[in-house]
């Protein structure tokens, strides 16, 4: 059997991790629609890479576990990438926390039970947790170590804390990283490494639609003061990626990687520094979805 390699949210920066990655492994393509999945399994299947389609709910614990069962089924998991998640625009605070702090949270508790010796997983979350203002100790700890189904019942979480889609984006990418680093004191007891990536602007088919979009000023102001100048591409995060899971990151763990353009250094010394600009802009990362 095939070492499994399994990729949560088939968009563009999930697929383009397959492509770096999943050469001789069994890819396994999961998104939120059965229809979605095997569309994009079919464009790597064509590339020549053996794949395997699933729908998922990440927000779901039997969804997830169905899919752990599958992974477990085609052979050794050797790789886990979660790309998966809703953005600002997309959904109100409940869902967004429910998807992307419960739904990571969830992906690592139950493929950290199954992660092979040698394994190795990514989140990929977004450069918005970089812009939280820091939170408590107490806060983080929070967010890094409460068990997953009790994670959305914390009072930093209630509706008269986070009323706002942003302020749960950011809180949920601010609690990726968290999560990323206990969980890699876990997967470690099975030999296995977990990194975060937290990317800025990366065009994909539902990026340049927000750059059309309502926040689109805010985004290009973001890609012109930034200083690369750019927005970065699903290629540029497939490789970080690679290096993460691969023989060359051996030794990195349970860290998260900001790669934005210097989108966030800007933000903080720079042009797009609250204090410099007309107004605050939304550092929102229009990942792929499933």
């Amino acid at each position: 059997m095939k070492d499994v390699l399994v990729i949560v949210g088939a968009g563009h920066i999930g697929r383009a991790i397959a492509r770096r990655v999943g050469a001789g492994r069994h890819v396994l393509l999961a998104s939120l629609t059965q229809e979605a999945a095997a569309e994009a399994a079919e464009v790597l299947a064509d590339a020549g890479f053996e794949v395997s389609a699933a729908a998922v709910d990440v927000s779901s614990r039997a969804s997830v576990q169905s899919l752990v069962e599958m992974a477990q089924h085609l052979g050794p998991v050797t790789g886990v990438v979660h790309a998966a998640g809703v953005s600002p625009s997309q959904a109100a605070p409940e869902a967004i926390l429910r998807v992307d702090l419960y739904g990571t949270a969830l992906v690592l508790a139950l493929f950290g039970e199954v992660i092979a010796p040698g394994g190795a997983g990514v989140v990929i979350s977004s450069q918005s947790g970089h812009r939280l203002p820091a939170l408590t100790p107490a806060q983080d700890r929070a967010l890094a170590t409460t068990p997953v189904e009790a994670l959305l019942q914390l009072d930093m979480l209630q509706p008269a804390q986070v009323a706002d889609p942003l302020h749960a984006y950011q809180l949920s990418k601010r609690g990726n990283a968290l999560r990323v680093m206990a969980e890699a004191v876990r997967w470690g007891q099975r030999g296995a490494r977990l990194n975060a990536i937290s990317p800025g602007i990366v065009i994909t088919p539902l990026a340049r639609d927000e750059l059309q979009g309502p926040r689109g000023a805010g985004y290009r102001r973001m890609i012109e003061l930034s200083p690369v100048g750019r927005a970065g591409t699903p290629d540029e995060v497939a490789q970080v990626a690679a290096l993460l899971m691969g023989p060359d990151g051996a030794f990195i763990t349970g860290s998260d990687f900001l790669m934005d353009g210097g989108v966030t250094a800007a933000y903080h010394f720079g042009a797009l520094h609250p204090l410099h600009a007309t107004h605050t802009p939304h550092a929102i990362h229009p990942k792929d979805h499933p």
